[in-house]
């Protein structure tokens, strides 16, 4: 399986890092050896000193498709998550200033945190779906999904068109703005609603 990202789908957040808003979305991937082990810690990487977190609605595929349309795109999952894409801030910068793909900053081991699953039927509607990140108990991240530039169907209307979408492959939709350095002994908590979908520590 894969892990397909986007960036750059919540406008806060684009002005936060003072990026230009895309005219398509912004894809990346992660490999499976990104995903940080059930009831594990992150370790914070040697090679940064300004890992940061990202807090994302996630999406889990059911069924392989290709080029498909935005219309029958619901078809293509029944579960909703919340994880966080870890990013090497200041090793991304340093990738973006010679022109040079993210990886290193993106998919390295541990990076990727997947909670646990909803059942998309549990939503009136998946476009208004409050989340959000507490670190240390205080709330850092939050936003509704309403606020994404594209949502759930136009995403895997727009990844399928490059990449064969199969079984267990997990889209990770943007992060809203609030995204911030993690230190050692940090606890993040993800909630999707009132509900956790996840607690880490940070080592």
């Amino acid at each position: 399986m894969k892990l397909i990202c986007i960036g750059r789908n919540y406008t806060d957040h684009i002005k936060e890092l003072e990026n230009e808003k895309p005219t398509d979305p912004v894809v990346f991937l992660k490999p499976d050896t990104s995903i940080l082990l059930k009831k594990q810690p992150f370790f914070i990487p040697d090679f940064s000193d300004d890992v940061h977190h990202e807090v994302e609605v996630l999406v889990k595929i059911k069924k392989v498709g290709k080029h498909i349309d935005k219309k029958f795109a619901h078809k293509y999952y029944d579960d909703i998550g919340l994880g966080i894409d870890f990013t090497a801030r200041d090793l991304q910068a340093k990738l973006k200033a010679k022109g040079l793909p993210w990886e290193k900053a993106k998919a390295f081991d541990g990076a990727a945190v997947i909670g646990k699953w909803l059942p998309k039927a549990k939503f009136q509607d998946i476009h208004n779906i409050n989340f959000s990140l507490k670190k240390n108990e205080a709330v850092v991240q939050q936003a509704n999904t309403e606020l994404m530039l594209w949502k759930i169907d136009e995403l895997i209307e727009y990844v399928s068109k490059y990449f064969t979408l199969k079984i267990g492959d997990i889209i990770f939709t943007g992060t809203p703005a609030g995204v911030g350095k993690v230190f050692a002994n940090d606890t993040l908590k993800g909630y999707i609603e009132n509900e956790e979908m996840f607690s880490i520590k940070i080592k």
